[in-house]
């Protein structure tokens, strides 16, 4: 397998766009399909699962992979870092291709309830962990540095093509065939991944990188990647910018505005057309950063974006209709996507590629470990005080995220490269 992966040359320095790039335009449309790829198999996932058992264990079934990637997530940026990104990528999406397959031909066969999903669910918590930092990696392989930030763009992009597109395909072949269908589905899109990341040429690191950043075991890489995050000027506070962003959105973004809906009787259709708006203002965002290649003042702007974003989200538990609702929605998707994409850029930059594997890890860790932590504190608050107050202490919280950022010299000031 190891030759295989490594048989294309290293890619050459290029001032070609990243969107121009065929290079670069490979690895997008094999991160896209991956990424429906997932899409399809979580609408499997709880379909099934809601078939198989009662409501409260199909909510076990679908929470249950986040336990081994919160408690991962540290070790397969070390593996991302030590083995080389594209390795890992296309390993991981072997094994979760496998995976699925094999339970959508179980569920063809027999009638094995529970279990089966619960195994692939804790399988593919396990693989994103070292699949997220590994991804985060990629794109300095691929590209020179002044295009990372216009990749991210991209990234994002693809990220809103696949929630787009995954969920209606998901419900199509469960409505075609059943979940099995649809596992089968989200295999098959998974598998496209991986001759397209073996035809990406990637760029190698000098030499005395890759020295400067492995230690001779896994710990000590760990912990040299953790000292590098902690001494860095710039990544150093962005890490908690990210994490008190990302807690003040995900609570109100996601049960917080399905209790919402149902507080001011919107309905179902209503909320769906409030996570459009989002979802609209979001992608505009990556299309912003996409076109432009570049922000100028980047830290101010990541900073200014999630504060202003923050007042949009307290916000939103006041607005008096549908339609307002809508358009905070897309205020709060513009201004989240534009923070979120701009930090995204500002950590691909900054961090020496060596280390890029830990320190998506520990990014990773925060939005994916600690901020889905939020959901249930949020709801049960919600019961409590009702939405108005929870959506304010929430837009408090991610606020402080820009004030970190605004008050922390370093990355006040910090740019994009050119």
């Amino acid at each position: 397998m190891s030759a295989t992966l490594t048989a294309p040359a290293p890619a050459p320095v290029t001032d070609r766009p990243a969107h121009r790039d065929g290079n670069v335009l490979r690895w997008l449309a094999a991160y896209t399909s991956s990424m429906v790829g997932d899409s399809v198999y979580y609408i499997a996932l709880s379909w099934a699962a809601v078939q198989a058992g009662t409501p409260s264990q199909a909510g076990v079934v679908m929470a249950v992979s986040a336990v081994p990637r919160a408690l991962l997530m540290l070790g397969g940026g070390v593996i991302a870092d030590r083995l080389g990104p594209r390795r890992v990528v296309i390993g991981s999406d072997v094994v979760r291709c496998a995976a699925v397959l094999a339970v959508a031909a179980l569920l063809f066969l027999t009638s094995p309830g529970l279990w089966p999903l619960a195994l692939l669910a804790i399988v593919f918590g396990t693989v994103d962990a070292v699949f997220m930092p590994a991804v985060g990696a990629l794109p300095a392989r691929v590209t020179s540095r002044d295009q990372l930030a216009r990749v991210q763009g991209m990234r994002g992009l693809g990220i809103r093509f696949a929630s787009v597109v995954g969920a209606p395909l998901g419900g199509l072949a469960v409505a075609v065939g059943g979940a099995t269908a649809a596992f089968g589905l989200a295999g098959l899109l998974i598998a496209v991944s991986v001759p397209l990341l073996v035809s990406v040429r990637l760029r190698e690191l000098p030499p005395d990188d890759k020295a400067a950043a492995r230690g001779d075991t896994a710990w000590r890489d760990l912990v040299a990647g953790l000292r590098y995050i902690r001494r860095h000027r710039v990544l150093a506070p962005l890490m908690p910018a990210i994490a008190l962003g990302d807690l003040g959105f995900v609570g109100p973004l996601n049960v917080g505005l399905t209790l919402l809906a149902d507080e001011r009787g919107w309905g179902a259709s209503g909320m769906g057309w409030v996570l459009a708006g989002f979802g609209t203002g979001a992608g505009a965002a990556s299309l912003l950063l996409t076109v432009r290649g570049r922000l100028p003042h980047a830290g101010q702007v990541a900073a200014y974006a999630i504060l202003a974003g923050s007042v949009a989200i307290g916000g939103l538990a006041f607005v008096p209709g549908v339609l307002a609702a809508v358009g905070v929605a897309l205020l709060i998707g513009l201004l989240a996507g534009l923070s979120g994409a701009t930090c995204g850029a500002l950590l691909q930059t900054q961090a020496d590629p060596a280390y890029l594997g830990r320190v998506t890890a520990v990014s990773g860790l925060v939005s994916l470990g600690f901020a889905p932590l939020s959901m249930p504190l949020s709801a049960a608050a919600i019961g409590a005080w009702g939405t108005g107050p929870v959506f304010v202490i929430s837009a408090l919280v991610c606020g402080l995220g820009g004030v970190v950022a605004l008050g922390v010299r370093d990355l006040r000031r910090a740019e994009l490269p050119r």
